[in-house]
């Protein structure tokens, strides 16, 4: 049974009340104070605030330990995945640490009655008046409101008691902050979610330039197609295990796809899936509408779904439409819903990141969150990002946590790695203090993308006049291909000589005061497809757009036949790749992108160059030669 069950069946009685002399000490402070949005008004002191408390787990300190265990390729244990069950009781937090934290609180006046333990033990939740979770935190709460008349609340920072520091990862709803308006803010002015927003949306980007359907393997400089793609990576293989593979696209409400349009793709460049759809799972109350129909609603899915359906014909394609009309959704939303273990009483999202369900607005979700209600699929591709600025560093590495469970059990996660070079969404960049500015200098990050845990996918372009026998350069026409250093995350072991050679020998024009250049923190992207040109179906005619939109459902693709001739043979999914990618072994089964850059925050950017490069990772993909490779692994 996926509900709580009372704390009580893990703890024994209760200690006394801590003593008077408890020292607090901050646990987290905000990112960074949004852009856009203002300070308005302390937060009614009796609204009703579902608290969710990250207990530490045990074991996390072992996590790239045993993900690279069964994703190196050199490793004795490669593809021999774990369970949902080996995940729970591998990591599921500590008596000690569920009592502590159990204790303080009943210490604090709250009754033991209200408090629940989630199913995996990962989470403590209560429902609180904003005046007990001041006084518990020691802290306060405001309401924010933004030009669009969304509004949000949260806190700038929080205490716990020092002894259980240790004890707890993070406290949400807190100082965490969705930095986009929700999908409908401007009628319904409400909160929460809003990675399918329009408004400030960072999805594909559209030229005005003319398309007509005549395109040519001659012409792939000005119009990419699917022909285009085969020929650029050499994919030739036909799927044959189809039943037991599983690719997923991941959508946020509203942006959807239109049926006609993909018939329209379909009947130049693919026939025979003309009709054909995508197999929709609806995730939180999700809906795939069609009443707002034009590039901003329907470019992004329309684009996703015409290129990985026609790169895996016949592989059906599990569009994970997330979040419903009123709330929207966030990134946790999805996770909640492939992953069973992730899953807490109503999510354990955060009111100010994602989408809560029930969703008692009008109009909203009634029913219950989505947990665990389909099996993660072996491949998952989602063109949606954040601003790594925006996010905490305990909220970073939690999510980031649960994208190595996934990679443990087998799935494959592909990020675009955004579209304004070394600049965060919409071009911002950060100050020396490391706050968003629209006039900031400092390179800016995204988020998830620089979890070390995912694959970040850059993009590259045919150069103007080069045939699609010439090498690729960066993306330099219309987007620049996202890519840096995080701010966050440590450098992970697999690609710890990649990005060693490239800082010695390759050493960019930029200081700390640009980016952290310590030599210790993750790189992105980690390799790239192209991102430029592509000629898709949208609200009933041909249009171009250009965006690493593009460039993660291709590669998805190209790993999605990958994991079908393995499935054929009796072998298991590829799972997380970056282990095998970044290998000696895999080098020569990319193409290495050499030219170009990703300018940004008033600067060039970095530059490709030969091996891995923070612009376009270790290249674009061989197909037959990864192919190859892979079946070769047990």
């Amino acid at each position: 049974m996926r509900f709580l069950s009372f704390i009580a069946a893990f703890i024994g009685v209760a200690l006394a009340a801590p003593s008077s002399q408890t020292t607090h000490v901050v646990h987290e402070r905000r990112a960074a104070d949004p852009v856009d949005w203002v300070k308005s008004r302390r937060l009614d002191a009796e609204k009703i605030l579902p608290m969710r408390f990250g207990l530490s787990q045990q074991n996390i300190h072992r996590l790239e330990e045993m993900l690279m265990e069964v994703s190196h390729p050199d490793s004795p244990k490669y593809g021999e995945h774990y369970s949902p069950a080996d995940i729970i009781e591998t990591f599921a937090p500590s008596r000690e640490t569920i009592s502590s934290v159990t204790d303080w609180l009943v210490g604090a006046g709250i009754s033991r009655d209200r408090l629940l333990l989630s199913g995996n033990k990962g989470w403590i939740h209560l429902n609180a008046t904003t005046s007990e979770v001041e006084e518990l935190l020691q802290t306060e709460y405001h309401v924010y409101e933004h030009p669009s008349g969304d509004s949000q609340f949260g806190c700038h920072s929080y205490s716990v008691p020092a002894h259980l520091s240790k004890h707890i990862d993070l406290i949400k709803p807190t100082v965490h902050f969705n930095h986009r308006p929700s999908p409908q803010s401007k009628t319904l002015h409400k909160r929460s979610g809003g990675l399918g927003a329009t408004s400030a949306r960072p999805g594909p980007k559209k030229s005005n330039k003319k398309v007509s359907s005549s395109t040519s393997l001659d012409t792939c400089d000005q119009f990419i197609t699917l022909d285009c793609l085969r020929s650029l990576y050499n994919i030739k293989y036909k799927p044959l295990a189809t039943a037991k593979n599983s690719y997923g696209i991941v959508e946020f409400t509203p942006q959807s796809f239109l049926g006609p349009d993909l018939d329209l793709f379909f009947r130049n460049f693919s026939p025979s899936l003309v009709g054909v759809r995508p197999k929709s799972v609806l995730i939180d109350g999700a809906v795939v509408q069609t009443t707002n129909q034009s590039f901003d609603f329907n470019g992004e899915s329309d684009l996703d779904l015409e290129y990985a359906m026609g790169l895996t014909n016949p592989q059906p394609i599990t569009l994970l439409q997330t979040g419903d009309l009123v709330e929207g959704a966030g990134f946790d939303n999805w996770l909640d819903a492939v992953d069973a273990s992730f899953c807490t009483f109503e999510g354990g999202d955060d009111p100010n990141q994602d989408g809560i369900y029930p969703d008692p607005l009008p109009g909203g979700f009634k029913g219950p969150e989505s947990c665990g209600i389909t099996k993660p699929p072996s491949t998952v591709s989602i063109s949606y990002s954040q601003d790594e600025s925006t996010v905490t560093p305990a909220f970073a590495n939690r999510q980031c946590q649960e994208y190595a469970k996934l990679g443990m059990m087998g799935t494959s996660v592909f990020y675009s790695s955004g579209d304004n070079g070394v600049a965060g969404n919409g071009g911002v960049c950060l100050t020396a203090k490391g706050l968003p500015s629209r006039n900031g200098t400092v390179f800016n990050p995204g988020f998830p993308v620089t979890c070390p845990f995912v694959t970040a996918v850059g993009a590259t372009q045919v150069n103007p006049g080069a045939s699609v026998n010439d090498p690729e350069g960066a993306c330099e026409q219309v987007i620049f291909s996202g890519g840096g250093f995080s701010n966050i995350f440590p450098m992970p072991s697999y690609q710890a000589s990649a990005v060693k050679q490239f800082l010695t020998s390759h050493p960019p024009p930029f200081t700390s005061a640009q980016f952290n250049n310590t030599g210790k923190v993750r790189g992105f992207p980690d390799l790239s497809a192209n991102g430029a040109n592509y000629v898709i179906g949208i609200d009933g005619e041909f249009a171009l757009v250009f965006g690493t939109s593009a460039s993660s459902p291709v590669v998805g693709s190209i790993f999605t036949l990958i994991n079908d001739a393995r499935l054929a043979i009796g072998k298991k999914s590829v799972g997380f790749i970056n282990p095998a990618i970044y290998s000696p072994a895999f080098a020569h089964a990319f193409n290495d992108i050499t030219s170009g850059g990703n300018q940004g925050c008033g600067t060039p950017g970095f530059t490709a160059t030969t091996g891995w490069d923070p612009v376009t990772g270790v290249g674009t993909p061989n197909f037959l030669k990864l192919l190859v490779l892979f079946l070769i692994l047990p």
